[in-house]
């Protein structure tokens, strides 16, 4: 198991003067990237055969070092390893190194500095010991009830299940009774669309009827301050599709839909419910502090919605880069606390910039 004694010591053997910010090339790497260059740093991507070419030909101008791999997980070889601490980087963990490396291995083999803490990656599972659920609950924040059968369903429920073929996928459905859960379900199972057993593992959560808001955030160690960055909602396949057509036509194509992430789109909230929201991430913030210290390092994101009654409900949580590059064009509140348009990759860099600066990298990484 990694620990930030072991990672103080590598840090210590840094280059400050040469510090680099690496990130697996998907997800968000460009929005990383770009924050990077333009506090100065030079960047390193680590590249996948076969996927590769947004980051080496599309824009190779955002990365000064690319490591190309034949897969994602073999990062985890000790000369790749190596080569990453021999140009003095600090890693920046997306979603996609998480599935694609992998938890165990980022907890006790990834012996390069994360900015963030590597040990919350693990409660965006759902099935984890203390997940977003458990962290939720603590702090105080309002969730939709979690049904612990389809025999209790009693109203609106949005099921969550990953696909059967593709894990990282989503194929949610929803459904209001015992018996519209089966029906649904094991059409699914029929189609291939999920399988009986990640249908056993499954969250069955009340569908929170309200505005949908990725609300983006920043916490900083070194001033103990919470940034909201701004707000974001998802463009899905193939759901946004079938919302697409008349009501009619809907009912008529009987498909079983899907909530395939593809997108995002930028969105602001109406000023007198910001503090709410600030008080929201505040609270997830002080708790992960006890449950996961030292806490939550840099990026996160809590997404929910908001009902009738102006209540946020938040229903999931993202422990690293929420992953939505519209944000800094499309979002006013970095630029009203600093003059300019302030992106997720650039709050990152102006982070490690300070802690290079007064010599306390130790306090942003694990």
């Amino acid at each position: 198991m990694i620990n930030r004694n072991i990672i103080r010591r590598i840090v210590n053997e840094y280059d400050e003067r040469r510090i680099r910010i690496g990130v697996l090339g998907s997800h968000s790497a460009l929005e990383i990237a770009h924050g990077a260059r333009q506090e100065g740093f030079e960047t390193v991507v680590v590249c996948q055969k076969g996927r590769e070419k947004t980051y080496t030909k599309y824009y190779r101008n955002l990365f000064t070092h690319v490591l190309l791999l034949d897969k994602f997980e073999d990062i985890m070889r000790v000369e790749n390893l190596e080569k990453l601490r021999a140009l003095n980087t600090l890693f920046v963990p997306n979603r996609s190194f998480s599935v694609y490396v992998g938890y165990e291995n980022i907890e006790e083999r990834f012996t390069v500095p994360i900015m963030g803490n590597r040990f919350m990656l693990r409660a965006e599972e759902r099935t984890a010991p203390k997940n977003q659920y458990y962290l939720l609950q603590k702090a105080g924040i309002s969730t939709p009830r979690i049904f612990k059968s389809p025999e209790e369903i009693d109203r609106l429920v949005i099921v969550k299940v990953p696909e059967k073929q593709r894990a990282i996928e989503r194929a949610f459905f929803y459904a209001s009774s015992p018996e519209e859960f089966k029906r649904k379900a094991e059409e699914r199972i029929r189609k291939g669309i999920i399988s009986p057993e990640a249908l056993e593992k499954a969250v069955i959560e009340e569908y929170v009827l309200g505005a949908k808001f990725n609300a983006n955030f920043f916490w900083s160690p070194l001033t103990d301050e919470i940034e909201l960055l701004g707000f974001d909602r998802r463009i899905q396949t193939d759901l946004d599709g079938v919302l697409d057509l008349p009501a009619q036509e809907q009912l008529e194509l009987n498909i079983a839909t899907q909530n395939i992430e593809i997108g995002h789109m930028g969105a602001t909230m109406r000023e007198s419910q910001l503090e709410k929201i600030f008080e929201a991430g505040e609270r997830f913030v002080e708790t992960c502090k006890k449950e996961y210290p030292p806490g939550m390092i840099g990026l996160f994101a809590l997404q929910g919605a908001v009902n009738k009654n102006l209540e946020f409900y938040v229903f999931d949580v993202s422990p690293r880069v929420p992953g939505c590059p519209c944000v800094e064009p499309t979002s006013p509140y970095m630029k009203y606390k600093y003059g300019v348009e302030v992106g997720p990759g650039r709050r990152v860099a102006m982070e490690i910039k300070r802690a290079v600066k007064e010599g306390r990298i130790e306090e942003i990484v694990t």
